[in-house]
Parts: C-alpha cells; sequence; structure tokens
C-alpha cells in the first residue's frame, strides 16, 4: 500500500529551514543533494546561482519523512509562501505507482510524466484537478526498507 510524505519547495532558503526543522525533530538527514550534483546535457545546463541549491533533503521524524527543496523560476514559477507543498506518494511497485498517478492526473496538469530517473526512482509530478500538488516515487530498491 501506498505512503505519502509532506515535500516543502522554497526559495532559496530550503537548507536553513531543514536544518532548523532537524534541530526541533532531531535526528539526521537521510539525503541532501545540491542541483549542482546533477548530471549536466546539452538540453539544461544548472545555472551557476542554482548549483549550490538543495535539489533534494529528506528528514525522517517518526514513521513519516519531511522533504524539500529549493524552487527555481523556471522549475515552479507558481511559488508563493504557505502553499509551498506537494504530497509525496511512495508506490510499493511500478503498477501501483502508474495507476495512482493516472488517477490523480485525470483532469490535472501533468508536471512531469512518471519516468525513470538519475537518481534511482520511478518518478514524476503534477497537479490534480483541484489545484493539489503530488509527487509520485517508486524505488524498487527502497520498497522493502
Amino acid at each position: 500500500m501506498a505512503t505519502t510524505n509532506t515535500y516543502l519547495n522554497f526559495n532559496g532558503n530550503c537548507e536553513e529551514a531543514f536544518t532548523f526543522y532537524k534541530s526541533v525533530f532531531g535526528g539526521d538527514f537521510t539525503y541532501l543533494g545540491r542541483f549542482g550534483e546533477m548530471p549536466q546535457d546539452e538540453n539544461y545546463t544548472v545555472p551557476e546561482e542554482d548549483k549550490n541549491k538543495v535539489m533534494h533533503v529528506s528528514l525522517p521524524i517518526g514513521q513519516s519523512i519531511l522533504m524539500g527543496s529549493d524552487c527555481g523560476a523556471e522549475w515552479a514559477p507558481g511559488y508563493v509562501p504557505g502553499n509551498n507543498f506537494s504530497v509525496s506518494i511512495s508506490a510499493d511497485s511500478k503498477a501501483e505507482a502508474d495507476r495512482i498517478f493516472s488517477g490523480l492526473s485525470d483532469g490535472g496538469k501533468i508536471g512531469m510524466p512518471l519516468n525513470n530517473t538519475f537518481w534511482g526512482d520511478y518518478f514524476g509530478m503534477l497537479t490534480d484537478k483541484y489545484g493539489v500538488n503530488w509527487m509520485m516515487t517508486y524505488n524498487e530498491q527502497h520498497k522493502n526498507k
């Protein structure tokens, strides 16, 4: 069965915010990656001013995971503080990911189609017909952890 976690977006201060959350909740980041670590290609190069921004951070809190990243105008043009979150779904199978993503995207808008990513997840993003942002992920290596 799929699980959900909250994914927060920030406008350049994600690391500061997550350092604060870590001081409140305790624990350690299970991952902190920067946009400058992304593979570059001829279709897209990360601007120099964005290379040190947080691409993804994960902080386990109890049975949940608080996740986040910094946004840029190109990949989050609608960034509004207070409305800067997505619900992240972790599926138990690729088929479950496809089914849920298809259902949620009905009448909505797909921002990133489900696909295999450089970090190893089968991942996609969408906004449903009610304006709620969703992130769908499946990772074969993490399904039993």
